[in-house]
């Protein structure tokens, strides 16, 4: 007799790691978890992890799981025991294989964050396949068509393995957004965040803080006669806004060889390593905690596109009560913002909004707490994904708190 309705959730944690990444996936497979799912994480990308403090990809992962297995024992001491990760030459860490095979027999949902693992013959096994398109933009311009040109490997099937389909990207189909559908139904998700993860009684600093990678893309995306980029394409819009604001600390946290480091200092910014503030998930939230706010372009992809794509830093800014003054993607349309989070789309409308927040900080406070609790609260997304699939919550399940 099953005693617990069985989840794997999978991710890039042990590939980027770094405690940002660990967030992103680590609070999909704790979401679930507190729902009463039993719930294993899985890794399986077939490419070799990256490392972050050499900037190189490794095929050694050592450090790559032991920095996996910290960081979701963070999160929850069950998820640090209950693990798989296959490296690039197919050796498998954690859960053995015998034991894997009994998961993915029952497992009764297969979330597969960011198309990251490989579907491979086994894992058609699951139950409820659900892709959630994280990175609007490059998916549907480079790797879904990718996907659909080339022959699969022997065991290996395409993003269309899945079941379901859901983005990040709230204004597909809608008018002037050009990213195609693949003639799919896509549902619309949102980021979640483990609220009670994200509590802080630590006063902000005055930084209004970023966190980033310069030149993320290796190369120009192409689509339509257009080139698309990334960060560095709209950083450049607001870099001055230190010598507009004199009396505010800004702060931009960067990771990138290529990043220029000194022109942002003389400009006014702080500068630091990203390493040095996302080396893990405590020391990654502690940054959040201390910041005055959030103020952050997103990639060109995701503005020239107008996709409506959300962050999932935002998120956490939001949910640890500090303002987001951030560049508009579309999703103004589905969020309310004005209060709590702010959007721009010049240096002006950036300058504008940090002056507002300034002007009666507490309020904007509590208002970025509250949208957090009222649009992106882990409980609140994960079950209106469920509810869209058809997959019923285990028995007794109730919404659980850690204080």
């Amino acid at each position: 007799m099953r005693l617990a309705m069985k989840a794997i959730v999978t991710g890039l944690i042990a590939n980027h790691a770094v405690g940002g990444v660990a967030w992103d996936y680590g609070q999909y497979a704790l979401a679930l978890e507190r729902l009463g799912f039993d719930v294993y994480y899985l890794e399986d990308t077939g490419t070799p992890v990256y490392d972050p403090v050499r900037r190189i990809d490794v095929e050694d992962c050592t450090s790559a799981t032991a920095f996996l297995e910290s960081s979701l024992s963070r999160l929850s001491p069950k998820l640090g025991r209950q693990w798989r990760f296959v490296n690039v030459d197919g050796r498998a860490y954690g859960l053995d294989d015998a034991r894997f095979r009994d998961v993915l027999r029952d497992a009764d949902l297969f979330l597969n964050v960011s198309n990251s693992a490989l579907m491979r013959d086994e894992y058609l096994r699951c139950r409820r396949r659900v892709l959630i398109d994280t990175d609007p933009g490059l998916n549907q311009f480079h790797n879904y068509p990718r996907w659909d040109a080339s022959p699969a490997r022997p065991g290996i099937h395409g993003w269309r393995a899945h079941e379901w389909f859901f983005t990040y990207a709230s204004r597909l189909g809608r008018e002037n957004c050009p990213l195609p559908d693949f003639g799919l139904k896509w549902h619309q998700t949102r980021p979640p965040a483990v609220l009670d993860l994200w509590q802080t009684p630590q006063p902000p600093s005055p930084a209004w803080t970023t966190v980033m990678s310069w030149k993320r893309f290796p190369k120009l995306i192409q689509h339509g006669g257009r080139s698309y980029g990334a960060k560095e394409f709209e950083f450049p819009r607001i870099e001055g806004i230190p010598l507009r604001m004199r009396e505010t600390t800004f702060e931009v946290a960067v990771g990138g060889r290529e990043a220029p480091r000194e022109r942002w200092t003389n400009l006014g910014w702080t500068v630091r390593d990203s390493l040095a503030v996302t080396s893990d998930v405590d020391l990654y939230r502690d940054y959040i905690h201390g910041s005055r706010g959030e103020i952050s372009v997103a990639k060109n992809i995701y503005v020239a596109t107008r996709c409506g794509w959300f962050s999932c830093r935002t998120v956490c800014y939001l949910a640890a009560g500090r303002p987001a003054v951030v560049q508009d993607t579309g999703f103004s349309e589905a969020y309310p913002c004005g209060e709590g989070l702010l959007v721009f789309n010049t240096i002006e409308g950036a300058e504008v909004a940090i002056r507002n927040v300034d002007r009666d900080y507490k309020k904007h406070t509590a208002a970025a707490r509250r949208l957090a609790e009222t649009h992106f609260d882990s409980d609140l997304v994960l079950r209106e994904m469920l509810e869209a699939i058809g997959c019923p919550l285990p028995s007794g399940t109730h919404k659980a708190r850690i204080l």
